[in-house]
């Protein structure tokens, strides 16, 4: 057997083996000890759920919980609206030679982002608070959306757009009537997306909210300086299980897109 046999039947199954087993370990080792009776440290003491009561009491993460749902939801708006009448309304030459800057957005680093908004802020003499960390979010989640929205928009069939004109309609009863139940199965993903990110995020919202606005990234990273924590471990379990439904159902609205295609 050559060597590039060798490698591709059994060194690179072994690599992909540890690879996976490195990235969710970790989480399983989070899940277990959520339910452990030990609020010091990881010495397993006994099982318990009052972790997950505690979590569930704490008024603290139920306001830093609202906080992001209101943020994640607002830029979640945001994105979908501004996107699609970007690309609807927008002249094709000029989308397209503005779809570098939404990929720019993709490729720049977010602590450079977060601090680039920030110093904005500040130069404008606009005070950091929940309005600004929505304008952050909303931000980057335009880079995941716009390239979203226009690929599925460019695969329309632009013959019911014309029919719908030659028959009558003006540009929004079109927009609003053929283009948006065509764009629907993106624009639902892309929602998915953009809230998942933005729910997720902290690197922005430590740089780009207020003293009085925080979001739960920023909760958990509060609890987690001063020492491990069950009742995080208890949080962090809760969230991995939500976004993975949301991430399941995400994944399963792009391959119903495909099958479309095909």
């Amino acid at each position: 057997m050559n060597a590039r046999g060798f490698w591709g039947r059994y060194l690179l199954p072994l690599f992909v083996v540890k690879l996976y087993m490195f990235l969710y370990i970790p989480l399983i080792i989070l899940i277990v000890f959520s339910f452990n009776d030990n609020r010091l440290g990881f010495d397993w003491v006994g099982f318990t759920t009052k972790w997950y009561i505690s979590a569930w009491k704490n008024q603290e993460l139920w306001r830093s919980l609202y906080t992001s749902l209101i943020v994640a939801c607002s830029s979640v708006l945001l994105c979908l609206s501004m996107s699609t009448l970007f690309v609807f309304y927008g002249t094709r030459s000029f989308v397209k030679r503005s779809m570098p800057l939404f990929y720019g957005n993709l490729a720049i680093p977010e602590i450079v982002l977060a601090v680039g908004l920030m110093s904005l802020f500040y130069f404008f003499s606009i005070p950091l608070s929940m309005s600004t960390l929505i304008a952050a979010h909303t931000v980057l989640g335009l880079g995941y959306v716009v390239p979203i929205v226009r690929d599925r928009y460019v695969e329309l069939d632009q013959r019911y757009v014309e029919a719908s004109l030659d028959l009558g309609a003006n540009q929004w009863q079109t927009f609003r009537r053929v283009v948006l139940p065509l764009l629907y199965p993106a624009l639902l993903a892309s929602a998915l997306l953009v809230f998942i990110i933005s729910f997720d995020d902290f690197v922005l919202s430590f740089f780009c909210s207020g003293g009085s606005t925080v979001t739960l990234p920023m909760f958990i990273f509060a609890k987690i300086r001063s020492g491990s924590s069950p009742l995080v471990s208890a949080l962090s379990t809760v969230l991995l299980f939500l976004s993975s439904l949301v991430v399941l159902l995400f994944l399963s609205l792009q391959s119903r897109k495909w099958g479309e295609l095909r």
